[in-house]
């Protein structure tokens, strides 16, 4: 639980160099924040602090907008990107990283939350409608997980998946796949910029494929798309998506934590965003986050 079909890079860097623990890191100086003329509305202060992310869009887009946020506040901001789940949450429970902006609760990060939950600090959730799927074109006449296996050829024997350490992979493959008895197809990890780009590929040739989801996603908006049904809930319930820090970051930065306690984004508000980055600037994170904020105010999402 990134729209980049094609992302030009990592935030506000025009090529992304993923690392599995140091990351890959953006750094940038008080008041040099890239959205000319918006008013964050923040109290000012000063300090470094540093945001873990996975590569997923909307950690990506949030990253961005809390980086820009700060740094106009006063802050020294770094944002910097893991692939793997698990070493963002071990740097969080370390005091390595400061703040984690996507996390899946109660059910995607369950397992890290009962591995570092109490070395953390839950500052709030911010979108309550998050959920896991499996999707389809909408020209592909499956219906339901349910119904999967018997069109095994169908889809080459493949499920396409994104990282392997993703809590919607470990309920794919440890809950969908033997509930529903798909034996004839394999689970396929690699990374959600990988699955995103063979999406593409098939829908732009109307080849079937199913791949491994969430919502919100800016590709819901992008591709007519459909979920198949999961009548025995395999992927669980809908989710909230919350801001973790470590522990002790709301003593530090009280005023911050405050702001990012109250932080809330619709799903409109979120697939607006993500549309714009993805979408109208072509995976260009600052500049698209840049552009979304001067059409948007930033204090509606923090009221």
């Amino acid at each position: 639980m990134q729209r980049r079909s094609i992302m030009k890079g990592a935030i506000a860097t025009g090529a992304a160099v993923p690392l599995t623990l140091a990351g890959c890191s953006v750094e940038e100086e008080p008041g040099e924040a890239s959205a000319e003329g918006v008013d964050f509305g923040l109290p000012k202060g000063e300090g470094e602090i540093t945001i873990g992310y996975i590569n997923w869009d909307e950690a990506v887009v949030a990253t961005e907008l809390w980086r820009q946020a700060l740094t106009a506040s006063g802050y020294t901001v770094t944002a910097q990107e893991f692939t793997e789940v698990g070493p963002l949450f071990e740097g969080l429970s370390s005091g390595d990283l400061d703040v984690f902006l996507d996390g899946w609760l109660p059910i995607t990060h369950q397992t890290y939350m009962e591995t570092y939950g109490d070395q953390l600090e839950q500052l709030g959730t911010w979108n309550e409608n998050a959920a896991l799927t499996v999707a389809v074109p909408a020209y592909v006449d499956v219906e339901s997980l349910a119904d999967l296996n018997a069109n095994a050829d169908l889809f080459g024997g493949r499920i396409v998946g994104i990282e392997a350490s993703a809590g919607l992979t470990e309920a794919v493959q440890n809950g969908a796949i033997p509930t529903y008895g798909i034996t004839d197809l394999t689970l396929e990890t690699s990374s959600t910029t990988a699955m995103l780009t063979e999406l593409d590929s098939a829908i732009a040739a109307e080849e079937p494929i199913v791949v491994t989801l969430w919502q919100p996603h800016w590709a819901y908006a992008k591709y007519d798309l459909k979920n198949l049904a999961d009548p025995e809930v395999t992927l669980g319930e809908a989710e909230t998506i919350n801001t973790l820090a470590r522990l002790g970051f709301s003593e530090e930065f009280a005023d911050v934590a405050e702001a990012l306690g109250t932080f809330a984004m619709s799903d409109e508000q979120l697939a607006g965003l993500e549309n714009t980055v993805f979408s109208e600037h072509e995976g260009d994170v600052q500049a698209g986050v840049a552009a979304w904020l001067q059409d948007n105010e930033f204090s509606d999402l923090v009221a």
